[in-house]
């Protein structure tokens, strides 16, 4: 367990954290979850996890990992909870649910959010621990599935910065940049600083091998050339060759791109600020999970962008 001096007092030499005492839970099991919690498994810790299909969470069962039935069983048998899961209202829901999180939350206790939700969430979440004498941390993440596979995820953390050093060698097992923000819900607002970024890149990687293929270009030497110059970016260099192979499996979904867009919108009407680039894209990316394509990776705009350019050409020919 994780022992303190005095409830609220607490110095951060004298939080521990370790597999010999250390107990962990883990909330959310998914294509970034589970690979996550697998690294904290293989370095020894004893974890609790939950997830709402069970059968997600098998691999890590199978590893050694502990089942609890809700939120709450995670809560109360830990003294460090993650939680990573889908949207604002599933966060919500998983700490403030009559079997959620808080429900179950011992003194001092420390919850780990890395979901991308709003930073208004964050900052409501982190009142109502405080109240029990626990502390929230809120850590949204950005690399993908290969980044959770490889533990080089980027880690933007909110909350008390002793709190941050305490749980440092956590972070280590699951990332690679790790860097402290400041207040509770300045881990969100930095991760839609992210999404903001990775909206605009992600269109003009896709419109440019849009280009490619209807130039009769050979796309895999366009890489070898752009990948090389001003262009390059993560997404041009792990994305687009997940393009040209067809594979579509999400290391980030659509739909919950687009999740994490209308948080940015929100909190930039909000700050009176104006964003019609984010608000451009935005509604592409709605586009592309009306053609069904919401469960597929955020690459998959691709294939969105071949669909309509392929019925506005089909609609030339038919008017000529």
């Amino acid at each position: 367990m994780i022992k303190h001096k005095t409830e609220k007092q607490i110095d951060s030499q004298e939080l521990i954290i370790s597999p010999d005492t250390t107990r962990i839970g883990w909330i959310g099991t998914g294509v970034m979850g589970l690979p996550m919690c697998r690294h904290l498994l293989k370095a020894g810790y004893k974890v609790a996890v939950f997830n709402r299909s069970r059968d997600k969470a098998d691999p890590l069962l199978k590893m050694g990992a502990k089942w609890a039935d809700s939120p709450l069983s995670v809560s109360r048998s830990s003294d460090v909870i993650f939680t990573i899961v889908g949207f604002p209202q599933d966060v919500r829901q998983v700490y403030f649910g009559k079997n959620g999180v808080l429900a179950g939350l011992n003194s001092g206790g420390i919850c780990v959010d890395m979901t991308t939700t709003s930073p208004s969430l964050a900052l409501e979440i982190s009142r109502a621990a405080e109240k029990m004498n626990g502390f929230v941390l809120d850590a949204p993440v950005s690399g993908g599935d290969m980044g959770a596979r490889n533990a080089s995820l980027s880690i933007m953390i909110g909350g008390e910065e002793r709190i941050f050093h305490v749980l440092m060698p956590l972070f280590r097992l699951v990332g690679k940049d790790i860097v402290y923000q400041g207040s509770n819900g300045a881990g969100q607002h930095t991760k839609m600083c992210n999404q903001i970024v990775i909206a605009g890149t992600m269109i003009g990687v896709c419109e440019s091998l849009v280009y490619a293929a209807r130039a009769g270009l050979d796309p895999f030497r366009v890489l070898e050339s752009i990948t090389k110059g001003a262009a390059n970016c993560w997404s041009l260099e792990n994305l687009a060759p997940r393009i040209l192979k067809n594979d579509y499996d999400p290391g980030f979904m659509i739909d919950h791109f687009i999740k994490d867009m209308g948080i940015a919108l929100d909190e930039s009407k909000r700050m009176d600020i104006n964003l019609p680039g984010l608000s451009l894209v935005e509604r592409i990316y709605r586009e592309a999970s009306a053609r069904g394509h919401g469960r597929d990776g955020t690459h998959a705009l691709y294939q969105a962008l071949l669909e309509s350019n392929t019925h506005s050409s089909a609609s030339r020919h038919h008017a000529i």
